[in-house]
């Protein structure tokens, strides 16, 4: 069975409650139930993690370079920001997609730039919880490929 990591980066614990008109009501839970239920449609296990300190979404990353086939990571805020979690996502060497909620590209213009997105093979933004899915299911038929 392949093993994928899902990271959750900063603030993102707060689904649901915050600005539910640029990220909608549906909680973190809540989609992490989703991808659960859709992994295991898949054939493939999960393993979801949530973090509000980079330095801890930088060594889950690390860890899963030893056991994870694939990465979905919405690095929220440090999306703009961080060179060390791009370069994390980098020295895994997993195959990686970038998932974010809302149209980044749409918003302020600090937030038109992902320092991550270039260490994944894609990015899917602007459609909500169901991002994360379709972020699963191209690793799914990626990871099948690949074999």
């Amino acid at each position: 069975m392949k093993r994928i990591l899902v990271v959750h980066g900063p603030n993102l614990n707060l689904l649901g409650e915050r600005e539910p008109g640029m990220y909608g009501t549906e909680t973190l839970e809540s989609i992490n139930a989703s991808l659960q239920k859709e992994g295991e449609d898949l054939g493939l296990e999960l393993q979801i993690f949530q973090s509000n300190h980079e330095g801890v979404l930088i060594d889950a990353i690390q860890d899963a370079r030893l056991w994870a086939a694939a990465l979905i990571i919405n690095p929220g805020g440090l999306t703009h920001t961080s060179v060390a979690l791009r370069d994390a996502i980098t020295a895994a060497g997993l195959p990686a997609i970038e998932v974010h909620l809302s149209n980044i590209f749409a918003r302020e213009e600090f937030r038109r730039r992902s320092i991550t997105a270039d260490a994944c093979r894609g990015l899917i933004a602007g459609f909500g919880a169901e991002g994360y899915l379709m972020a699963l299911r191209s690793l799914s038929k990626n990871l099948i490929e690949d074999e």
